[in-house]
């Protein structure tokens, strides 16, 4: 079995993780990032736009496909907006494309994390679901992003959103 499946579309995917500063936007571009690099394909990920400082706004954006050229991902082309705080659906829903996916935190609605630190990954595994890498890509990113003692909290949150978007 090839683990390193190309996802069913040819094109360039692009991926706006929002928040604020200190939720883990980065961390998850990151991810994100490593499972396509995993994958084998071109990936540009984008510095964060706004403020980086604990409170303000962030946002990352993460381009990958067979070529990609800009790290940037244009208004109204967002296949996936993943957004860490609700108070940021609005500002930044413009940057979805029609027919784009929101994932939000009101997705794990019931569901419990045994770090509220975490969200970022839970929120990646909700997304793990709409892109064609296999688990064990997304394992061996989450692997090669957070420190060792991270880990185990955080592939349990990775599975809980995963489940949450089933």
């Amino acid at each position: 079995m090839n683990h390193h499946a190309e996802p069913r579309t040819r094109q360039v995917i692009n991926i706006v993780v929002a928040g604020l500063g200190g939720q883990g936007v980065l961390k998850a571009s990151d991810i994100i990032a490593g499972a396509a690099f995993l994958a084998g394909l071109d990936v540009k990920k984008s510095e964060v736009h706004g403020m980086s400082q604990r409170g303000g706004s962030v946002a990352s954006d993460v381009r990958f496909g067979p070529r990609v050229f800009s790290p940037m991902v244009s208004a109204g082309e967002a296949d996936f907006l993943l957004v860490l705080d609700a108070g940021q659906i609005e500002v930044n829903r413009g940057m979805l494309a029609p027919g784009g996916v929101l994932i939000e935190p009101g997705l794990l609605a019931g569901r419990t994390l045994r770090s509220s630190k975490a969200l970022n990954v839970a929120l990646v595994g909700a997304l793990s679901r709409s892109l064609d890498f296999s688990e064990e890509l997304w394992t061996q990113a989450l692997r090669d992003n957070l420190a060792p003692k991270l880990i185990d909290i955080n592939l349990q949150a990775f599975a809980i959103g995963r489940e949450a978007a089933a």
